[in-house]
């Protein structure tokens, strides 16, 4: 007996459709992002932040590292959701930006790693990098100044330890308790006053 081959492969795409429908219709709905503490930073006021290019400091870093970690900034802090606005160094926007902050990134230590030693060990190879970040405002009053590393152990491109590094950055000002920015802190003024 000769087995029909198209309607074999109908069949099984059918199968596939439908556990595939079953499967979605099975997830819970998407949920709005919110805080976990409960707040609503919509309403709550929120600092800008602008972010100055990466300084190599004393380190010999590559151009395409500070390119890197410069970039994963921008993203990571962009997915927090803690700043009105994420700028760029240069930006003109930022002038006209009344509750600004200044995220200035120095790389203090740079151990370049061995994807080959990583992928035949998990004890050599690992990239690292320790950076200094300091929020100022505009008047250079430092709000927030940090130590923080970043690397690749295991698995993974040495580019890996930039994102590791700029989500360790944006995690650590998410957690700082920064000021209220002034703007916020003089309309509750002149609200407590009324």
């Amino acid at each position: 007996m000769k087995t029909n081959r198209p309607n074999l492969s109908i069949t099984l795409g059918a199968v596939m459709a439908a556990a595939t429908f079953i499967t979605l219709t099975q997830l819970p709905p998407a949920a709005t992002a919110k805080p976990s503490d409960g707040s609503n930073t919509a309403s709550a006021a929120q600092w800008s932040v602008q972010v100055d290019k990466v300084n190599p400091g004393e380190v010999e870093l590559s151009s395409s590292f500070q390119i890197a970690i410069y970039e994963s900034l921008l993203n990571e802090l962009s997915k927090t959701r803690q700043f009105k606005q994420v700028l760029r160094d240069g930006d003109h926007n930022a002038s006209g930006v009344s509750d600004l902050l200044i995220l200035k990134t120095t790389v203090e230590k740079y151990s370049a790693g061995s994807e080959t030693k990583r992928a035949v060990t998990t004890v050599a190879g690992a990239t690292k990098l320790t950076v200094r970040s300091q929020l100022c405002s505009r008047d250079g009053q430092v709000i927030l100044d940090q130590t923080v590393n970043g690397n690749v152990r295991f698995f993974g491109s040495n580019l890996r330890a930039t994102h590791n590094l700029a989500h360790n950055i944006a995690k650590t000002i998410k957690q700082a308790s920064l000021p209220e920015p002034s703007s916020s802190a003089g309309t509750r003024a002149s609200t407590n006053a009324n």
